[in-house]
């Protein structure tokens, strides 16, 4: 704890100079994770210190190098930078820029052409690369534009649900109302026809008044007309005939009544019609 604590306030130093250092609550966990920042700044530190004395080293092999071959254009040659003309000064800034773009140590044509055509290449492949990425991209779009139409007519069929719930709530409740309604004017009906019930049983009414009778009454009536309809069918041969006639049919029948009373008396089979 004291050595990390140790090393935190060094870091913290080191980190702000001459300001005062931050105040910050002292704990077990606190300390940890300033522990762990110090540490990657440090390894961070001397990534970048080992990185900028590389570079510095290839800096001064680069300008040996430059020097070397300055002697050896002055001395083998006869040329130097003040005996070059502005052109050829533009000129070798322009290939040295090439260069640098390019990425090659050195000048020659094969080094140039050699980086175009991998230049090349890669502009050929990120060229295609870049129209698969339009047809992908032109595909999106049109499935993008069909799931915003279906995004939308789905929101209508929604809000049309929506709205055609509320109207089926709205009749729903009011017919749960209607029938409550009419339960609680059945259930009062009820009520006064028990009353007036009890009232004509309490003054000896008499039973076959009753509601109850009176149905039985009717159906009963019901049951007589059905039973007459065939009655009337037989009879419907004779409606023609005059009254004398009838008044003799009548008079055969009764006769016939009788003749069948007298032999049955004297045990004597009944006649044929």
């Amino acid at each position: 704890m004291c050595e990390k604590m140790k090393t935190v306030n060094n870091w913290l130093s080191s980190v702000f100079g001459d300001q005062p250092l931050p105040q910050f609550e002292v704990n077990t966990r606190t300390v940890d994770v300033l522990h762990q920042l110090a540490q990657g700044s440090e390894a961070r530190c001397r990534e970048t210190t080992l990185m900028v004395e590389e570079l510095q080293q290839k800096a001064a092999e680069y300008q040996a190098e430059g020097s070397h071959l300055q002697d050896v254009l002055l001395h083998g040659v006869g040329l130097s930078c003040a005996s070059l003309s502005k052109a050829a000064t533009d000129y070798l800034s322009a290939l040295v820029d090439t260069g640098m773009v390019l990425g090659v140590r050195d000048s020659s044509l094969g080094s140039v052409m050699s980086a175009l055509n991998d230049h090349t290449n890669h502009l050929l492949e990120a060229q295609k690369s870049n129209r698969k990425l339009e047809r992908e991209l032109r595909t999106l779009r049109k499935k993008l534009g069909g799931t915003l139409v279906l995004r939308s007519n789905l929101q209508e069929d929604i809000n049309k649900t929506a709205k055609s719930q509320a109207v089926e709530g709205a009749k729903a409740e009011e017919r749960l109302l209607n029938m409550d309604f009419v339960a609680a004017k059945v259930k009062e009906l009820n009520n006064r026809r028990e009353k007036s019930e009890a009232q004509l049983l309490s003054r000896n009414m008499d039973k076959s008044l009753t509601h109850q009778a009176i149905v039985q009454l009717s159906e009963d009536v019901v049951a007589l007309k059905n039973e007459i309809i065939p009655l009337k069918k037989k009879l419907e041969p004779y409606m023609d005939l005059s009254p004398v006639c009838l008044f003799m049919m009548r008079n055969i029948q009764k006769l016939r009544q009788c003749v069948r009373a007298t032999l049955k008396r004297k045990e004597i089979w009944p006649l044929r019609d």
